[in-house]
């Protein structure tokens, strides 16, 4: 028997498998697929035959004609318990490259690899062999493997010009020679080699600032500015040589063992970080594949089996700490032990079908599958070769001509232009969006907050909506329901200013007025009743909720007696990334139903294939973010005009998942340094890493931050915990007064909106605050016609709204408009000749992709995929005193616009 297993779902995973390996679009390569697991049942007697066969299909659609590779993957194992995985993984990624394809020249990996492989064949002298030796060492096997390392070839050049020994020529001639000939074709290139890898990979200086932590001064806890690569390692020799003396099934010779794989895997991980695809430069036009690591898990009582386990320890521990780049694709056949699925995570059972969608998007960090015995006795699935974009000509001739041709086009503009070409490096920056404070005469008065009567208001409108589609079904018209999902809605003035529940209803109801006056005339409209659903304060009770609905579907309870406008075909929500409709979600898949999300953002909410995000993830949102506050000039000088920020001071509420989440990627992201400090009022820290501070007090929190903006170099407040919390610290740090006397520049997400329109922070003349935003405001020039038309649309919905709505240029209403015209459209598809909507039908409509100009901007769901729409609006804001200012806009707002840049602060991976 051969072929991959034909269990129930096998098509879908057969099919996604390919797509994310070799994607038609590139773009796709960007998200992080999880760590694949693909158990295999059955006796030890039929175990090492399965897991070879799931090996063997899935290495065959990796090879092409004479076994060629199509995509760079590895297979690697292990001998035995002693083995470290990384080093047999990089050697199996370099080996036999696809024609033409960019390679990955892994140049952090191979001398830390070179380097703890001379540590353990070391090991027993008990001694530091010393920086100077591990350099030597290093730099010796980089000068052996030049060729299969494509790297450092001046460098191995100048070594095979020099050899290994001075010129044999004696007296004072033959030492001068020596000297200097040692001098240029020894001790310089090692040194420059050293310097460089230090800068890449421990700390790169800066002239007359601090020194800027880099990844493995960060992983080893190193900080001094004079510590070499080789330094470290030779502080890491002294800490682990003692260890690895001793027996192999020692604890403590294998805790060593799992040290050394951790380091080797981050460095591994680092270098894999995929570049940015496509764009004009020739040698990234070819990352058009992503690296496939395929992992056989032997059997638990084999010693090789620790040391495959131990590996997938560190990539699934490792991973987290890269920020969730891109990296390699993990799949690893076999079955698990119980300590292992401990340690990733405890990870849920899922289907091939679901895990086939998770496979090429950014959601669970474990994906694991069980497969059944009885497809093993029969053939299974062939699944026919990937078809990554292949090149006739290298990438490096093809670079050679750009460069050629790049050269010739400079010299024809002449020297005098030179000066235009390369300005000088203004003084004073102008500040981004202005250099207007929050304070000022458009809030000289809070907006006044009248909650409980606003939300009735909409409550009746959709009411008096679903009597309108209640009619067209007496009619005849075919007519259905869909659920939205909403926290509880407010009960005093101060909840208002916490939650979008009001605005995200109000874009509900306006959606499906205008779906009601189209389906007057139009019989292609499906005209749907909305089922509000409040699910606890702060969603709290989501899963409750999601099971009661799953029920009653089950049950049939839903459409009973001719009523089948009240059948349920979709569902709008969640506005909250949380683990309460994170959960709800899963809960949610076993309806098969589709659910279109609105402002939850969080990249860990990926957990259905049901479910559609609407709004750009963490992971994005937080690139543009850092990129912004690292690129642009956001933070004051005391001598007038701004400049970029170098540091960031990071808030998070740690069992928050959308803060946690936020927070994690942009720290990721942050081309500078950054101070992380827990903030949670009610004393949760579950999720804390280990060594930051925790603060429970907003007076606390606001001497925290005072302390950790006391520097010379310019800093920013990143701020990725709720609103609440923001209201509290901004006027503890008022209070106290500390560190207000200069401007401070916040940066949060869109969870701040709540409060910046509603006047709040109308006397704080010392607060620069940005924060991002799923639309353009309503005055801004730069607005397409269809924002413009939705604020017409807003204005005679809420009467007053242009004057003293806190809401108008906030992106609540047009975000939840936006997602009911997905799900409506979507309907609209479904509807089939006998007058019946399928939810299955509507998955099909979906995963077909939908596209359309909306209030948010361009819609443009790619096929075959669950992922935000493509280049979905993202706009970061200034609060002013006259309004909101666009400080930076990303992405689509109409068809034929986008503002993507591959070097700007909108560039996305």
């Amino acid at each position: 028997m051969s072929g991959f297993p034909d269990d129930e779902g096998a098509d879908d995973f057969v099919r996604e498998f390919r797509q994310a390996v070799s994607p038609a679009d590139r773009d796709m390569l960007a998200h992080t697929p999880p760590l694949m697991i693909l158990d295999v049942a059955g006796d030890d007697a039929e175990y090492d035959r399965r897991v070879r066969r799931l090996v063997e299909a899935l290495e065959r659609a990796l090879r092409g004609q004479q076994d060629a590779k199509l995509v760079p993957y590895a297979l690697p194992t292990a001998d035995d318990g002693s083995a470290l995985l990384s080093g047999a993984a990089a050697r199996g990624l370099g080996r036999g490259m696809p024609r033409h394809m960019t390679p990955d020249r892994l140049p952090g990996f191979w001398p830390l690899w070179d380097s703890v492989a001379y540590i353990r064949a070391h090991a027993e002298e008990r001694q530091a062999p010393g920086a100077a030796a591990l350099r030597d060492h290093a730099h010796e096997q980089l000068r052996i493997n030049r060729h299969q390392r494509r790297e450092g070839r001046l460098q191995a050049f100048l070594w095979a010009l020099g050899g290994g020994e001075s010129p044999p020529v004696g007296g004072l001639r033959g030492w001068l020679l020596g000297s200097l000939w040692h001098g240029v074709t020894r001790t310089f290139p090692r040194w420059w080699w050293e310097r460089r890898k230090t800068r890449r990979m421990v700390r790169a200086p800066r002239l007359l600032r601090p020194a800027r932590q880099r990844w493995l001064g960060g992983m080893l806890g190193m900080t001094g500015d004079a510590e070499t690569l080789f330094a470290v390692m030779d502080e890491v020799a002294d800490r682990q040589m003692s260890r690895l003396v001793l027996p192999l099934d020692h604890p403590r010779h294998q805790e060593s063992l799992a040290a050394l794989e951790a380091l080797l895997t981050r460095a591994l991980l680092e270098d894999l970080k995929a570049p940015a695809v496509g764009r004009w430069r020739p040698l990234q036009r070819r990352r058009t594949a992503r690296p496939v690591l395929l992992l056989p898990l032997p059997r638990p009582e084999r010693p090789s089996a620790v040391a495959v386990e131990r590996f997938l320890r560190a990539f699934h521990r490792e991973r987290r700490n890269t920020g969730q780049s891109p990296g390699p694709l993990v799949i690893a056949v076999g079955r698990p032990s119980q300590q292992l699925l401990a340690d990733l995570g405890s990870p849920a059972v899922s289907g091939l079908t679901s895990a086939g969608r998770l496979l090429h998007q950014s959601g669970p960090d474990v994906v694991w599958v069980r497969l059944k015995e009885e497809p093993f006795t029969r053939e299974g699935l062939f699944i026919r070769p990937t078809s990554p974009a292949s090149y006739r000509i290298s990438g490096r001739v093809m670079s050679a001509g750009v460069a050629g041709g790049t050269a010739l086009a400079v010299g024809l503009v002449g020297v005098g232009a030179a000066r235009l070409l390369i300005p000088e490096k203004p003084q004073n920056s102008e500040c981004v969006a202005g250099d207007m404070p929050v304070a000022g005469s458009k809030y000289s008065r809070p907006i006044p907050l009248h909650p409980k009567q606003w939300y009735d208001q909409t409550l009746a409108e959709i009411r008096a909506q679903n009597r309108r589609a209640e009619n067209f079904a007496a009619q005849g018209k075919t007519v259905r329901t869909v659920v939205a999902f909403t926290s509880n809605g407010p009960t005093s003035k101060t909840d208002t200013l916490f939650d979008g529940t009001i605005p995200e209803l109000r874009g509900i109801a306006m959606w499906q007025r205008k779906l009601n006056d189209d389906a007057i005339s139009d019989d292609s409209r499906v005209p749907l009743r909305v089922d509000v659903r409040p699910s606890g304060e702060g969603f709290a009770d989501a899963e409750k909720q999601a099971r009661k609905l799953v029920g009653q579907i089950r049950e049939g309870s839903l459409g009973t007696d001719g009523r089948t406008y009240e059948e349920v075909v979709g569902v709008l929500g969640f506005a909250q990334s949380k683990e309460a409709t994170r959960n709800a979600l899963r809960i949610l898949e076993q309806a098969g139903l589709p659910v279109i999300g609105t402002t939850a953002t969080a990249d860990e909410m990926l957990v259905s294939a049901n479910y559609w995000p609407f709004t750009p993830l963490n992971s994005a949102e937080a690139r543009i973010a850092a990129n912004f506050a690292t690129r642009s000039p956001v933070i004051a000088r005391p001598s007038g005009g701004c400049e970029p920020a170098e540091r960031a001071v990071v808030i998070q509420s740690p069992a928050d998942l959308y803060s946690k989440s936020l927070a994690d990627k942009f720290r990721s992201d942050f081309r500078g340094t950054t101070h992380l400090i827990n903030f949670s009022q009610t004393s949760d820290f579950s999720g804390a890493p280990p060594g930051t501070p925790k603060m429970k007090s907003a007076h606390d929190l606001a001497e925290t931050v005072c302390d950790a903006l006391d520097g010379s170099d310019p800093a920013i407040v990143y701020w990725s915990a709720r609103a609440r919390d923001f209201i509290a610290f901004v006027n503890a740090l008022d209070t106290q007064g500390t560190c207000t006397r200069r401007d401070i520049t916040m940066l949060g997400g869109n969870e701040l909106t709540n409060v910046a329109l509603t006047g709040e922070f109308n006397d704080k003349t010392w607060l620069r605050l940005y924060y991002s935003a799923h639309r353009m405001p309503a005055g801004d020039s730069a607005a397409d016609d269809k924002t413009k038309q939705f604020v017409s649309i807003y204005d005679d919905f809420v009467p007053g709204a242009a004057k003293d709505d806190p809401w108008r240029d906030d992106g609540h209403s047009a975000v939840s408009y936006d997602a009911f015209h997905v799900l409506s459209r979507a309907a609209d598809m479904a509807l089939s000749g006998q007058g019946d909507v399928d939810p299955n039908a509507m998955l099909t409509a979906l995963r077909s992709g939908i596209t359309f100009d909306g209030a948010t901007g361009y819609v443009s769901y790619g096929q075959g995929s669950n992922m935000p729409p493509r280049d979905k609006t993202l706009v970061l804001l200034r609060q002013s005193d006259q309004g909101p200012k666009v400080a930076l806009a990303c992405g689509a707002y109409r068809q034929d616009r986008t503002d993507r840049s591959d070097e700007g602060p909108c560039a996305v991976q």
